[in-house]
């Protein structure tokens, strides 16, 4: 299946950014967010399912972690199994009592923006003392929602890309890298 040992799983077209490049630049994030919430006893909101790769990983490279980080996670999602947004934003699972805290959301992939929009509007409306966005990939080509991403591990072309948490129909989540999935993979489904 080419997926640690070596090479491409066979549904993916090219890799995009690999296990070791993830790393390095999930490091400076998280040194920079680190030294950003000194003080602040952050709390890191990790989008599911995607960002739970990028989430744990971004956890652990808080250095120095910041007093009273925690780490919490909530769901919402647009996509379905389709390969683009439906434009409709279901938030499944709530997050923690964010009153009083700042908040770090953790997202995989920012492309249209409504998620993003939604959920920073919704833990504002909640009470979060500040609310700091960071994503693993960029892919502002799709941006239709004016949002600021406050920290960005990597501009992403437009490209359907699956690896470290991002999938497609529930597959390719377990991919050390990230790479863009072959048309022949998806083809055949209608995006909702």
């Amino acid at each position: 299946m080419g997926t640690r040992g070596g090479g491409l799983h066979p549904d993916v077209e090219r890799e995009l950014f690999s296990a070791e490049c993830l790393a390095v630049r999930v490091e400076e994030v998280g040194r920079t967010l680190a030294a950003e919430l000194s003080g602040k006893r952050p709390l890191l909101l990790g989008v599911l399912r995607g960002a739970f790769v990028f989430t744990a990983d971004l956890a652990r490279a808080l250095e120095p972690v910041p007093e009273g980080t925690e780490v919490g996670f909530l769901r919402a999602s647009s996509y379905g199994a389709g390969t683009e947004s439906s434009g409709q934003v279901r938030v499944d699972v709530s997050p923690p009592d964010v009153r009083g805290r700042h908040v770090v959301l953790v997202e995989d992939i920012v492309d249209t923006g409504r998620t993003l929009a939604v959920l920073v509007a919704r833990l504002r409306a909640e009470g979060a003392e500040s609310v700091t966005t960071c994503t693993l990939l960029d892919k502002a080509a799709r941006r239709v929602v004016d949002v600021r991403v406050d920290h960005s591990c990597f501009a992403c072309p437009d490209e359907f890309v699956v690896g470290y948490g991002l999938d497609f129909d529930e597959r390719y989540r377990t991919l050390p890298y990230i790479g863009v999935l072959k048309p022949a993979a998806y083809s055949g489904l209608s995006s909702d």
